[in-house]
């Protein structure tokens, strides 16, 4: 798929129709017109309970079924997954190919099963993505060696031994490094980085006002995983050299007309 088709198929989506209107119609410059559109995603799509196009439903194995029994065997829950991103995996598609592209679904699906109560393995991943499980191992095989954390059914036991890509991508913040950079050492959106950051300051605002692990995973509709992950960034980043940085958006956020994703 060459630069111009990927172009062609950015316009035709539900959120440039959107885009469209509030500048065409209420005469929205593109800055608030996106600050909007990421707004009523949030509202109305952050649930998971109406599926938006590219998102499918699925039944997957329930975190805590045992490992001695057949998957046939193991209690399920209904997860809506994410397969298609929309613009951002348009983004990663144009900058990176793809297998970038698939690497980034592979990670979101992960996510997205374990921040739902479930837990896919590599065969769940290759029938969603439509590409063999051989395919799938090699992408795994290639993200870990990167140190990234991969909950699949299989290596779910093993939490701790890697950061998701998540935490990763915090961590290159907190150290410096440009949301441009990250994208090119991650291979993930520009929109997605933004939004790994945005959702860590929130969880490190809230625990400095003493608010606990599910308290903000339920403000913040993140997963209790995910808050558990980016708190050990946040305490073990807790030094000057990056204090400066998080104190710096945490104020920004606070000063804020209300405090809501994507307002940093």
């Amino acid at each position: 798929m060459n630069e111009q088709t990927i172009k062609r198929l950015a316009i035709k989506t539900p959120e440039q129709r959107f885009l469209r209107v509030l500048a065409d119609d209420f005469a929205q410059s593109p800055r608030v017109a996106k600050a909007l559109l990421e707004e009523a995603q949030a509202c109305l799509l952050g649930q998971g309970t109406v599926l938006r196009p590219g998102q499918t439903r699925v039944l997957l194995t329930t975190v805590g079924a045992g490992h001695g029994r057949a998957l046939s065997q193991a209690a399920t829950t209904e997860v809506v997954w994410t397969i298609d991103a929309g613009q951002e995996d348009r983004q990663v598609l144009a900058q990176h190919g793809r297998i970038a592209l698939r690497r980034v679904r592979i990670q979101r699906l992960l996510d997205e099963a374990l921040a739902q109560g479930a837990v896919a393995t590599q065969e769940d991943l290759a029938q969603a993505l439509h590409v063999s499980e051989r395919t799938i191992k090699r992408d795994c095989k290639e993200l870990e060696s990167q140190g990234i954390y991969l909950p699949t059914r299989g290596k779910l036991k093993g939490i701790g031994r890697g950061q998701t890509h998540k935490a990763q991508i915090v961590g290159r913040w907190l150290r410096g490094e440009t949301y441009d950079q990250i994208v090119l050492h991650t291979r993930h959106s520009l929109s997605s980085v933004k939004r790994y950051v945005q959702s860590f300051v929130r969880v490190a605002d809230l625990s400095g006002q003493g608010f606990g692990v599910d308290e903000i995973a339920l403000l913040l509709d993140l997963s209790a995983y995910l808050v558990g992950e980016y708190l050990i960034i946040y305490q073990t980043h807790d030094l000057l050299e990056y204090r400066e940085r998080l104190t710096e958006q945490i104020e920004r956020l606070r000063k804020a007309p209300r405090a809501k994703k994507g307002a940093l």
